[in-house]
């Protein structure tokens, strides 16, 4: 290697360096904000509703499909954030809520573990994704089919998956129309198992390429260019021009997508 490239080479990974410390100083100034009380316990945080999700029997004749992040409990949620999937379909008045949960024993897919909407151990559920209306119920029944063929029923590992990421990023593959863009401090959404490296990325509507989430890269309508190292994503979105940067995600224009199919 010349000089002139190792100098390059150099700056590159200063480079890189200075923007993954810049995302964490900008995660633990959202953490220090949002700080919960000395007194509060996992078994004590709030997980009321966030009065974020439509009322199911105002709108009984309307089928809806939500999913949300909100940061994980503890140091974890300096890191990393947790999903889920809520739906509806016509004439239910009431929501169904699905999500990988670790701690809850040998099945790890979780129905109505919580809330539809409800904090996360005290963390303010974000909104990523809604559609409603026509064609929503066909949708749906997409949606119950990828939860039925998860690959990873029965394991957990928060780091590097397969997790809550890696449940949510399944069922984006399997349901391309839903849209979803996960974040990039969803930590496991680019988990992929070793006999499988490449296929789509988690939106359905892009390639993937990763080792076990700790190595690759998305290119994608959704995720624009992103390169995963050691299960910290770095990237640029085109689609909504943001810098999508681990420890918070992204920088840039709002990337929630709401869609009313009437």
């Amino acid at each position: 290697m010349t000089p002139k490239k190792k100098r390059h080479g150099y700056r590159i990974a200063c480079s890189t360096l200075a923007v993954i410390a810049v995302s964490f100083g900008l995660s633990l100034a959202n953490a220090s904000q949002a700080e919960r009380p000395a007194t509060q316990t996992w078994m004590t945080a709030p997980r009321h509703s966030a009065g974020i999700a439509p009322d199911p029997a105002t709108l009984a004749d309307t089928a809806i499909v939500q999913v949300y992040t909100a940061t994980t409990y503890g140091w974890r949620g300096l890191f990393a954030v947790h999903p889920w999937i809520i739906f509806k379909r016509t004439g239910d008045t009431a929501y169904t809520r699905y999500e990988v949960v670790g701690w809850r024993g040998d099945d790890v897919v979780q129905r109505d573990y919580a809330l539809p909407d409800g904090l996360w151990f005290g963390a303010q559920p974000q909104l990523l994704v809604e559609h409603r209306g026509q064609n929503v119920d066909a949708m749906i029944s997409r949606i119950e089919a990828a939860i039925t063929s998860y690959p990873f029923p029965h394991v957990y590992h928060a780091y590097p998956g397969p997790n809550s990421n890696t449940f949510l990023a399944h069922i984006g593959r399997e349901v391309p129309e839903l849209g979803l863009d996960l974040p990039a401090n969803a930590i496991g959404k680019d988990y992929r198992a070793i006999t499988n490296p490449v296929g789509l990325s988690p939106s359905g509507r892009g390639l993937q390429a990763s080792v076990l989430g700790l190595l690759g890269f998305n290119i994608g309508l959704e995720e624009g260019i992103e390169i995963n190292l050691l299960g910290l994503d770095l990237g640029v979105d085109l689609n909504r021009p943001a810098l999508r940067l681990p420890f918070i995600g992204r920088l840039g224009m709002d990337d929630t997508t709401q869609i009313d199919h009437d």
